[in-house]
């Protein structure tokens, strides 16, 4: 109970052996503790204290008990223990020294196993020699059976050659089998020695074979034996091959011959060599046409001789007009591809894609009434691939596009030279003038269209809008021969001396060509006005000596001057009669305006001022008689009042007619608002020309109208704002810098 602490720290040897003990003894002292703690805190339990110390004592004492018990049993068993160890180790020592006993004796007994192996070698090589002489009779037969089948072969007779050939390498074979089996490897070369020649008659028969095979289509219409007798040797050699691989365990040399496959290859390669050779092809439109045209006859010939003949001589697996058929397809294929590298002509192009899509699968050809339904090339896929027929139908455009270009181009030139002709253009059963250039060019383009709709759709839409992008091209090109012959004549108006007429007969082609698709009508009406526009310049250059001589004193007085325009205007009007309808109606348009405007413009050049009423009335009239002759002669010609331009002369005329000049806002008002394309300078050079509007009412004037301006409509057609009018004269002062 009364442990010090010094007694709790020291360590005990056997602690440090048996950790367990020192866990277990610290465990119990706790126990101990509490116990103890619990009786001496209750003083009731003091009275058992007695009791519990005698039963302590006689648990302690069987405790020891025990413990003496175990201690002596654990003894006892390490003294057995130790017995035994004694006891091996003598038994091991006397092993050890039979070890070494028995092994002196094997060093003494080494010379007598090398004299048994030496027997064993001499027995080995005894076996093999036995084996050997067992089978020298028919190896020495060996070299006479040789020489007898080369005899069969060089005699062709095929069947009796090959027979021996598979008796002698059956015979050498079941010998190296034998010798296989006893692991006699230096026998197998001796073996193989002697059997040296097959693989001289193998390749002697093989090449007699597939000479055979090479000629097979001929043989079999000619002499079908010896086709046949090749094929069978092929079927007997199949037959070895596959019986040999099925039991894998001895392969003899050269097995397995793979002849049947060798019969397809040598097939192919005759197929092949016979018609597909790209260097000897000639790529040009006529020499790959014949080409085609011998391919279509060949192969057909051909494979009437394989489904008619050959297919009789071969057994049914082989499929033989399938397999000929897909190697002809292939051969045609790769063929072909090889053409189509080459740099060819459009009308060789043209030949391929037609024979490729249309000829190939006629019943010309492969859908021949004489090879259905066996022959079935459909399962075989395209001839050549849908992208490459695309490439090539595009490699034919672009030449064909060259062609048209080139060929336009000449054309072009043609009818430029036509035009400086001594003589007029032609004309139509109506009268119109014409030439011969919209028709030619549209039959040249229909024409390529037409040839490439007997191709595809795709190919036909491929040089439809290839056609359309060379007729605008055309279009524009005529445009600037137009222009260049247009200034040709400027420099010399008798050059071209029916200038003209051909200006008409070109827009009398226009029309012809007016058929053709809406994204070119841009083109034509391109071409259209400029053709239009050198017209009405020329008629310009007629008019206009005229034009200037108003307004003038002379012209108010009765001049002859819009009867001489007039008759300009006539004689121009019967040049345009000799246009069609629409073209002439658009032309006489153009040229009302162009008079109206040119009268205009002349009356605004500031070149007079009345001076009096007297010549007011005078110009006024002067004016509607000129605009009553100009009108009566546009609708003799066919253009309605309605059509005409000239209203604004009278319009004019009453401005100029009006007496009091306070009037004028309200009058200038009603002209602009008909005339919205007046300016302040047209109204100000009008008021000029009455010569009697002070400076208040043309303020007024112009205030007013700057007061109300004017939105020109869609449908208006300007007319004033294409006549330019001359700057006013600036004042003495500034002209000269000072004022006077």
């Amino acid at each position: 109970m009364g442990m010090s602490a010094e007694d709790e720290h020291t360590v005990n040897p056997k602690d440090e052996e048996w950790p367990e003990a020192e866990k277990a003894e610290k465990l119990a002292r706790g126990a101990a503790l509490k116990w103890a703690s619990g009786v001496f805190y209750r003083p009731e339990k003091l009275e058992a204290l007695g009791q519990y110390r005698s039963r302590e004592t006689q648990r302690n004492s069987s405790i020891q008990s025990r413990l003496k018990s175990t201690v002596q049993s654990y003894l006892e068993g390490v003294s057995a223990g130790l017995e035994q160890l004694r006891s091996a180790a003598e038994e091991v020592q006397n092993v050890c020294q039979d070890l070494g006993a028995a092994r002196w004796a094997l060093l003494d007994s080494a010379d007598h196993f090398q004299v048994l192996q030496q027997m064993r070698a001499l027995m080995a090589e005894h076996v093999q020699l036995a084996s050997v002489v067992k089978v020298l009779p028919q190896l020495f037969s060996v070299h006479e059976v040789f020489s007898h089948t080369l005899q069969l072969l060089h005699e062709q007779h095929l069947l009796e050659a090959h027979a021996e050939l598979m008796m002698l390498e059956h015979l050498r074979d079941d010998i190296l089998f034998q010798l296989h089996l006893r692991g006699l490897s230096s026998a197998q070369a001796t073996v193989l020695s002697y059997f040296s020649g097959l693989q001289e008659l193998n390749e002697s028969l093989a090449k007699q074979l597939w000479g055979i095979v090479g000629r097979s289509l001929q043989l079999v219409q000619e002499d079908p034996v010896l086709f046949v007798s090749a094929v069978r040797i092929i079927e007997r050699e199949e037959k070895i091959d596959d019986a040999l691989l099925l039991d894998a365990t001895f392969l003899p040399p050269g097995r397995p011959k793979g002849w049947r496959q060798k019969f397809y290859h040598i097939l192919q390669e005759t197929i092949t060599g016979s018609h597909f050779h790209t260097a000897c092809t000639d790529t040009t439109g006529p020499g790959l046409s014949r080409h085609l045209a011998a391919l279509q006859r060949d192969v057909v010939a051909e494979l009437h001789v394989v489904k008619d003949l050959m297919v009789q001589c071969v057994p049914a697996h082989y499929n033989i007009l399938s397999i000929c058929t897909a190697m002809y397809h292939q051969a045609l294929t790769s063929h072909l591809q090889d053409i189509l590298q080459e740099d060819l002509d459009k009308q060789a192009l043209f030949l391929l894609l037609e024979w490729v899509l249309h000829v190939y699968h006629s019943p010309e050809m492969m859908s021949h009434p004489g090879l259905l339904p066996e022959v079935d090339v459909s399962a075989l896929g395209p001839l050549i691939s849908p992208d490459l027929v695309d490439h090539t139908e595009r490699k034919y455009v672009v030449k064909v596009k060259a062609s048209v270009l080139e060929w336009m181009q000449r054309t072009l030139e043609v009818e430029f030279k036509e035009w400086f002709r001594e003589e007029e253009p032609e004309t139509d059963y109506q009268g119109f003038f014409q030439s011969a250039l919209p028709v030619i060019v549209m039959q040249m383009l229909n024409e390529n269209i037409r040839v490439a709709s007997l191709i595809t759709g795709s190919l036909q839409q491929k040089v439809y809008s290839m056609a359309m992008e060379e007729l605008e091209a055309f279009l524009g090109r005529l445009r600037e021969a137009l222009v260049q012959c247009g200034k040709e004549h400027q420099k010399d108006r008798t050059i071209p001396k029916y200038y003209v007429p051909y200006l008409l007969a070109v827009l009398n082609n226009n029309l012809a060509l007016s058929e053709v698709p809406v994204s070119l009508r841009a083109a034509l009406d391109r071409m259209q006005r400029k053709a239009c526009q050198l017209l009405l310049e020329e008629l310009l250059l007629d008019l206009q000596p005229l034009c200037m001589q108003l307004p003038s004193r002379k012209w108010l007085s009765g001049s002859q001057l819009v009867s001489s325009m007039c008759e300009v205007i006539d004689k121009y009007a019967k040049d345009f009669s000799r246009v069609r309808k629409p073209i002439f109606m658009l032309l006489l348009m153009e040229s009302e305006r162009l008079v109206t405007s040119q009268y205009l413009r002349a009356l605004m050049q500031k070149k007079m001022v009345c001076k009096s009423e007297e010549e007011r009335s005078q110009l006024c009239d002067r004016l509607l008689q000129d605009a009553t002759q100009l009108r009566e002669l546009f609708c003799g010609l066919g253009l309605d009042r309605s059509q005409q331009s000239l209203e604004a002369v009278f319009a004019l005329r009453e401005l100029i007619c009006l007496k009091d000049p306070a009037l004028l806002s309200l009058e200038v008002l009603g002209f602009i608002t008909k005339y919205p394309d007046v300016s302040d300078e047209h109204v100000s050079t009008l008021l000029d020309l009455r010569g009697d509007v002070s400076k208040e009412v043309r303020h007024m004037v112009l205030e007013m109208m700057a007061q109300h301006p004017q939105a020109l409509p869609e449908s208006y057609q300007p007319i004033f704002s294409m006549i330019l009018v001359p700057a006013p004269e600036l004042p003495l002062c500034l002209r000269k810098g000072k004022c006077a």
